[in-house]
């Protein structure tokens, strides 16, 4: 896995030895301020050079015999498979049953998941903000991986916390409209017809409904460690971190 100088955390999770998966985070890399140092994202301003260089050095150290498939993100629940992808495919998901590519994903802020079956066939990363949570991209996605959801095994990567995800109250409605129990994912805010989400607790149980019980991680927040991750809600012109799943 990546040596030190390259910020990466693994998921604490019982995934079968042929599955790698981790997330990086903001520290090691080519960047500049404001993206330094370990920026992936090509598409927020910052030197074509760094970003290849951050990229290249990711490949190195995670062993990877080729390149990440790269999803051009857009908040929605198109779901690719990632032997079939050519380009940057527009999407928010994706899966393989194919070893040694990797499926990515860039956050700064919205939520990273990380999927598995328990025997090491098939794995899937999915961008999950609120908007691609609330249409359902979870669910397609898993859908796309056609396996039992008593043997998946999800993973929750760093995303913005519950004490500092402020949303309207639109957002609330739309999610308790499809769930009740939604509800108790978020608190008032200060400010009067605002919410704290717990974005958390609303992929726990989108995944629960379809039967996945071995849900790990949910423990960082992007926004409250400004060492170690990137947050867009924070500093606005920011760089992205991406999160990998591969069979080896």
């Amino acid at each position: 896995m990546p040596e030190v100088g390259i910020g990466w955390l693994e998921p604490d999770w019982p995934a079968p030895a042929n599955v790698r998966a981790g997330t990086t985070t903001r520290q090691g890399g080519a960047s500049v301020a404001p993206y330094d140092s370990l920026n992936f994202g090509d598409h927020v301003g910052d030197s074509a050079s760094a970003v290849a260089n951050n990229r290249l050095c990711l490949m190195r150290q995670c062993e990877l015999p080729t390149e990440p498939v790269w999803l051009k993100q857009v908040h929605g629940v198109k779901v690719v498979d990632i032997a079939l992808a050519s380009g940057m495919p527009v999407a928010d998901a994706s899966f393989s049953r194919q070893t040694n590519m990797a499926c990515a994903v860039m956050t700064a802020d919205c939520l990273p998941v990380l999927l598995c079956d328990q025997t090491g066939s098939v794995v899937a990363a999915i961008h999950a903000g609120w908007r691609g949570l609330v249409s359902g991209v979870i669910e397609a996605t898993i859908k796309k991986m056609n396996v039992s959801t008593a043997r998946l095994l999800a993973w929750l990567g760093p995303a913005i916390g519950p004490k500092v995800f402020e949303v309207g109250d639109e957002v609330r409605q739309q999610f308790m409209a499809q769930n009740p129990r939604a509800a108790n994912a978020f608190q008032p805010s200060s400010i009067p017809e605002r919410w704290l989400a717990d974005i958390y607790l609303l992929a726990r149980q989108r995944l629960a409904r379809l039967g996945i019980k071995n849900i790990y991680g949910g423990h960082c927040c992007t926004y409250s460690d400004a060492e170690r991750f990137y947050s867009y809600r924070r500093d606005g012109v920011t760089g992205r971190m991406v999160s990998l799943i591969w069979l080896s």
